[in-house]
Parts: structure tokens; C-alpha cells; sequence
């Protein structure tokens, strides 16, 4: 789970070249852009972007990862229906070099994660750790030259558990990676800028980063050579217009001209908030990334009776026909489970 939607208005920032900012007493003068589009009446009809989400259909069931705690998010690095799904290590777990188990409030804060690797049929095939990194909100998978790399936040945070750069690193199975470590080279792209979480659109080469600037929430996308090289100069800079106020960020993928958002929160008992008699509050938007503005807002309604069903994740599996992927976590006894609802092409980008 990830922060809230700001209480600051949130407006779309396009920026040339490096982009720029003004700082003003306690946050962020920003430029005023368009409104944000008013299609949020949660109609699961239509396309958004250029995905149907209505038409979301299982791709993954329910599926156990390498430890109980639930998944944060899922990424595809080729159209194979393998899928990679960070959590965060859990209470009780002792890693071989450390003396004892670490309570799950300090593995939170300490930013150690999971990396599990599953087939199409939800079998796992691999695992890694990542000491130090952050919470996984998004993450991106690259096949480089016959080696598998992952695109993490890095540079944990300790009062808040979240990453603070972005580092590139091979995927070794069953090794222990600490972010202090020399192999791994931390990303700065964005100073002053706080809770980093990069994704990968591998078919543009491009690197998308989420980022907060105070209280308010950023993307900024960058070619992949030259984020990789040091040179952050971004294609597009925008302010998320699309997030709402109490809204809990889920996690962003890029495809095309659209960042896509997810945002939700787990069912609550039938006198909660967010019964399941009410077909949850999981949305997904899209963000066209040359203007800012928000073009398409849709209820996802796949998978309601999975138990729990907490929106945790969204990737675009890559292909010949490229799939939305809404990812869940699911309660099973003794642990929480990934299934992962995949939303085909629609009739034609929202507008």
C-alpha cells in the first residue's frame, strides 16, 4: 500500500528539457494545466487508454509467492506469462546472515524485500532478496544481452520505508542483495524528490518514474539509454492529475502516450467503507503523458469474490497484443496470495 492522495491541488506540469520547478514557502509553486477529465463515475464500461478494462479476465489465479506477506506489485519482462512480484519480507524471517528475525514494522522500515518469480501457471520458479531497497510500489523487468535485469527503488528511507533513488540490478536466484552494496549504482535523477518507484515501457525504451514532490504526486519519463548513461533529461514531465484526495496509489505503468494508474484499497466488512457488495474501490486511470491531463477513469470490476482483494500492482505484459495487468492481493489461510486480471485492447484510445 501506498500513500494517499495529496490535499494540494493537483494540476498538470508539462516541463521541456530538464524541467524545472519554482519553490515556494512549504512545497511546490506549480504552473495551472487543465482540469482532471470528470469521467469517475466508475462505469466499468469503455476503454481507458487503450485497454478494456471492462473486459478484464483472469490471467493468473491465486498464487502463492516466496513468503506469506502479500505481493506490492508484478511486472512481465517478455509476453512468456512469466510474471515477477515484489513483497515485502515478513515478520519471523531470519536471512543467513543476520543473527536474528526482524519484526515486520522494522522490515517495513528497513525497505527489505522479495523478488518472486512464477510461470503462467502460478509456480515459482525463483526468488531474490533485496536488502535496503524500499516498498516495491512499481518496479520493471529488462532482458539485456541474455541477462535479466530489474529496475527497483533503492536507497531506503528509514522513517518511511520507501526508496529514495533508483538502481538497476541483475536478478541472481536465492542471493541476498543489500542496497549499501558497490554493485549496485543508485540513480538520482529527480533531488529534492521523495518515495522514487520506476516501471519500464520496453517497447519505447522508456523509464518512468513515480515520484512525490512534497505533497504532491509526479511522473517523469526518460529513454532508457540515457537514464542508464547519467544524462535525466526527461521526455515529459507531468503532476499526477488523475489521483483523489483519500485515494491510496497502487502503482503506474506506461504504454503508449498513457500512464496508467492504479489506485484502491482491500474490501472492508459489509459495514465498512469498501464493502464487497459494492464492487470495491479500485480504479484505474490514464494519464496522457504529453499534456497531463487524465483521459479515462474506470471501475475495475474482475475477480469479486476473491477474498480480501486488495489492488496491488499494474504492468502492461508485453507482445504482439500488449495486455493491461491489474494485480490483488488475496487472503488464504495463513497468507496472502497474487492473482492477476489481464485487460485486452479496447475499440480505441479514450478520449
Amino acid at each position: 500500500m501506498a500513500r494517499t492522495g495529496s490535499l494540494i491541488g493537483r494540476r498538470a506540469l508539462i516541463v521541456a528539457g530538464a524541467g524545472t520547478a519554482i519553490a515556494a514557502a512549504g512545497g511546490v509553486l506549480l504552473p495551472s494545466g487543465p482540469d482532471p477529465d470528470p469521467q469517475d463515475d466508475g462505469r466499468p464500461a469503455g476503454p481507458v487508454g487503450l485497454f478494456d478494462v471492462s473486459a478484464a479476465s483472469e490471467l493468473l489465479p491465486p498464487s502463492p509467492l516466496h513468503h506469506a506477506s502479500g505481493p506490492q506489485s508484478v511486472s512481465y519482462g517478455d509476453g512468456s506469462g512469466t510474471v515477477y512480484a515484489l513483497q515485502v519480507v515478513p515478520a519471523s524471517v531470519r536471512l543467513p546472515d543476520e543473527r536474528r528475525p526482524l519484526g515486520g514494522r522494522a522490515r517495513r522500515l528497513a525497505g527489505d524485500l522479495c523478488v518472486s518469480v512464477l510461470s503462467r501457471s502460478g509456480a515459482e520458479t525463483g526468488h531474490m532478496y533485496l536488502r535496503g531497497f524500499g516498498h516495491g510500489i512499481s518496479f520493471g523487468v529488462e532482458s539485456s544481452g541474455g541477462e535479466l535485469l530489474l529496475w527497483v527503488e533503492s536507497d531506503v528511507d528509514p522513517r518511511t520505508g520507501y526508496g529514495r533513488a533508483v538502481a538497476r540490478i541483475p536478478f541472481h536466484d536465492g542471493v541476498v542483495l543489500d542496497s549499501s552494496s558497490p554493485r549496485v549504482r543508485h540513480h538520482r535523477p529527480l533531488p529534492g524528490s521523495q518515495q522514487l518507484h520506476p516501471t519500464l515501457d520496453p517497447a519505447a525504451r522508456r523509464v518512468l518514474v513515480s515520484h512525490w514532490i512534497g505533497r504532491t504526486h509526479h511522473y517523469t519519463v526518460y529513454r532508457t539509454e540515457d537514464f542508464v548513461s547519467g544524462r535525466y533529461e526527461p521526455l515529459h514531465h507531468v503532476e499526477d492529475s488523475a489521483l483523489r484526495d483519500g485515494e491510496t496509489f497502487q502503482g503506474c505503468a506506461l504504454h503508449g502516450d498513457h500512464i496508467y494508474q492504479l489506485t484502491g484499497q482491500q474490501y472492508t466488512d459489509a459495514a465498512g467503507g469498501n464493502p464487497p457488495s459494492a464492487g470495491g474501490n479500485t480504479f484505474v486511470s490514464a494519464i496522457d503523458v504529453r499534456s497531463g491531463r487524465t483521459v479515462g477513469r474506470r471501475k475495475v470490476t474482475a475477480g469479486p469474490r476473491l477474498n480480501f482483494r486488495e489492488p496491488e500492482g499494474i504492468a502492461v505484459r508485453p507482445g504482439p497484443e500488449a495486455r493491461l495487468c491489474v494485480a490483488f492481493s488475496v487472503k488464504t489461510p495463513g497468507r496472502r496470495e497474487l492473482a492477476v486480471y489481464a485487460c485486452p485492447p479496447g475499440a480505441g484510445p479514450s478520449a
